[in-house]
């Protein structure tokens, strides 16, 4: 009893479809291979992404507590993060590396930044000039003294 309503079915079409159900088998496994290999490549990334978020926030942790003369308590309160968590985050960070940290900073803040001109909006400065190029009315500068005179 065959599967196909057309009638029986050809040794030659059956390999055919073997063939072509292989051919979607091996074409599968490719791209579950390649999926793999994409994620792990993403993972890894995503990693050493987040190693190097750990870091910068240690060294921020120590930073900010060594601006703040290790008044954990202190500097608890001002970031709403517990003062043991802030201690334990900035142990690891040498002092070495805190002033170096805060040397940079100190650094970018005494740079002299770009200050951009700003150019008026075309709806602001339409507006501007043609409320000041235009007179008051007569009404209001002659409060009708015109009429009285």
């Amino acid at each position: 009893m065959s599967t196909n309503s057309a009638g029986p079915v050809s040794t030659s079409e059956l390999r055919r479809r073997v063939r072509a159900a292989e051919a979607l088998k091996a074409k599968t496994r490719e791209i579950a291979a390649a999926n793999t290999l994409t994620a792990r490549e993403a993972a890894a990334k995503a990693a050493t992404a987040k190693e190097e978020a750990d870091v910068t926030a240690r060294e921020a942790a120590a930073v900010v507590l060594r601006l703040f003369d290790n008044d954990a308590e202190l500097v608890s309160e001002l970031l709403g993060v517990p003062a043991e968590e802030l201690e334990r985050e900035a142990k690891p960070v040498t002092a070495a590396r805190a002033k170096e940290i805060i040397e940079e900073l100190r650094v970018r803040a005494e740079r002299p930044r770009s200050t951009r001109t700003r150019k008026p909006r075309p709806d602001a400065a339409g507006a501007a000039s043609s409320t000041s190029d235009t007179p008051p009315p007569a009404a209001t500068t002659d409060d009708g003294r015109a009429d009285a005179a």
